[in-house]
């Protein structure tokens, strides 16, 4: 048990978020095999309120990016506080988005607030946001386990993900993950992560 957790912590000490993705192509099997890992989260009464929209069309994604930078453009020009722009500006980001059609894949994360049943009645789910973070969580480290890079992407808002992929309106974007394989020679900014003692309390 210890070996293998070091080895999956050792494993995910590597991870990063990547914005310098290459077009280098991701097989479709390997996406579905990812989102179903994702799929085995724990979430509320078993609804599983998650919905996985993987988009590989290169207009969709055209489409995506035009309509995210239009919100960055008001974010970081208007919307965002001083100090956020500051923390963001260590990181290097700005409006530009290219990777939203770089990438060989995007996916959009909706949560969905409730199930409609085939004779239209309600459903309600139960801890939608923390059951799809569960889930995304899971994503996440699944592309990194398959050897893939990610970036979430949360521009906001985010409706116009409804309309460009056909959501209806019990669904609402969660984030938009970027996926694929990072650039040749793509960089990463130098970050360090806390200690135990920072994250974590122990009650013996």
């Amino acid at each position: 048990m210890r070996r293998a957790a070091t080895a999956f912590l050792e494993r995910m000490r590597l991870r990063r978020t990547v914005r310098d993705f290459s077009d280098r192509p991701v097989p479709r099997d390997i996406i579905e095999r990812c989102l179903l890992a994702a799929g085995t989260a724990p979430n509320g009464a078993n609804r599983q309120p998650w919905r996985f929209v993987a988009v590989a069309d290169p207009e969709i994604k055209r489409r995506i990016r035009e309509a995210a930078e239009e919100e960055e453009r008001e974010f970081y020009r208007s919307r965002a506080p001083k100090e956020w722009l500051a923390a963001l500006e260590l990181l290097g980001t700005d409006e530009h988005k290219p990777f939203l059609e770089r990438a060989p894949w995007l996916i959009a994360v909706f949560a969905e607030s409730y199930e409609v049943a085939a004779d239209g009645t309600k459903l309600k789910n139960y801890y939608v946001t923390e059951s799809v973070g569960i889930a995304t969580g899971f994503l996440i480290t699944a592309l990194h386990h398959a050897g893939l890079v990610s970036l979430t992407h949360t521009p906001s808002p985010m409706r116009f993900l409804n309309d460009l992929l056909g959501r209806p309106d019990n669904e609402r974007p969660f984030l938009l993950l970027v996926v694929g394989y990072p650039e040749q020679g793509a960089t990463v900014p130098e970050i360090t992560k806390k200690p135990l003692e920072d994250i974590a309390v122990f009650v013996e």
